[in-house]
């Protein structure tokens, strides 16, 4: 047990398989590049493991991967040759998927073990910056059928004993996902919810709860996610540091040319 607790994050995944696209994606990716690479600075010290929310992932019940040696999950489509055979060899946690099992069905959250899920490119393509030698231990979790805001807060708070256990608790998602709007056309709602989004986390911590579990009232909310699920990744980290003060790592005011996009930090950076 640590005394100082992690903090959490919700990252802006980026796009496919970007972090092995530098070629055809050019400087588009540089600054979230930055951010996430920036990641083990605000840490201090290498957690034990990392536990990924994946906006792309969802099952009846919440599920935990089990696998001591994750294979890849190629879950994107169009992109060259070589992005299918990207390996992220980071070992996964069997001791640390029971874990979370156990904190997630003592609070009620009837929860299952899938011993042959992989990462998914929300975990690779944001966790590649990050821990680049793929050393650091990975185990994702589920988003539940339903995407109901309220259950997925409940099950970051469930969670926050991890924090103290040195394990490093990651929502990843997209701040703006509306695929049939990804460019100039999406302008507008990308700006007017980040705008939103960025008011809603310097607010007092249960204001801010109860904003972002209305967050479908949200200027242009539905513009910005006409589906939630990369939204709902920040529900769970929020919920694991829920008392404490957001920042934030990471912002781009014309990704892809125009859009507001946004990752967050609950808690303290140790540097």
């Amino acid at each position: 047990m640590q005394e100082h607790a992690l903090p959490t994050y919700f990252l802006s995944h980026g796009g496919g398989p970007w972090p092995f696209m530098k070629t055809e994606f050019g400087h588009t990716y540089d600054a979230l590049e930055a951010s996430l690479r920036d990641i083990p600075r605000q840490l201090g010290s290498t957690p034990k493991a990392v536990l990924v929310v994946t906006a792309h992932w969802e099952t009846d019940q919440f599920t935990v991967s089990a696998s001591a040696r994750p294979p890849m999950i190629y879950d994107y489509y169009g992109f060259p040759a070589h992005t299918y055979e990207v390996q992220y060899s980071a070992p996964g946690s069997p001791e640390l998927a029971a874990r979370v099992k156990t904190l997630l069905d003592g609070a009620g959250h009837a929860t299952a073990l899938d011993a042959e899920r992989g990462f998914d490119h929300g975990t690779f393509s944001a966790l590649y910056p990050v821990y680049p030698q793929a050393d650091v231990p990975i185990v994702q979790l589920s988003l539940r059928h339903g995407l109901d805001p309220l259950t997925h807060v409940e099950a970051g708070r469930a969670l926050a004993p991890l924090r103290k256990e040195g394990i490093l608790i990651v929502g990843s998602g997209l701040s703006y996902h509306n695929l049939r709007a990804f460019n100039a056309q999406g302008a507008a709602a990308s700006h007017q919810f980040d705008a939103w989004l960025r008011a809603t986390m310097a607010l007092p911590p249960a204001e801010r709860t109860a904003q972002l579990l209305t967050w479908e009232k949200a200027p242009a909310a539905r513009m910005a996610h006409p589906r939630e699920e990369h939204l709902l990744p920040l529900m769970v980290a929020l919920g694991a540091a829920e008392q404490e003060a957001a920042a934030m790592p990471y912002h781009e005011d014309a990704f892809f040319g125009a859009l507001a996009v946004s990752s967050f930090r609950f808690g303290q950076a140790e540097a």
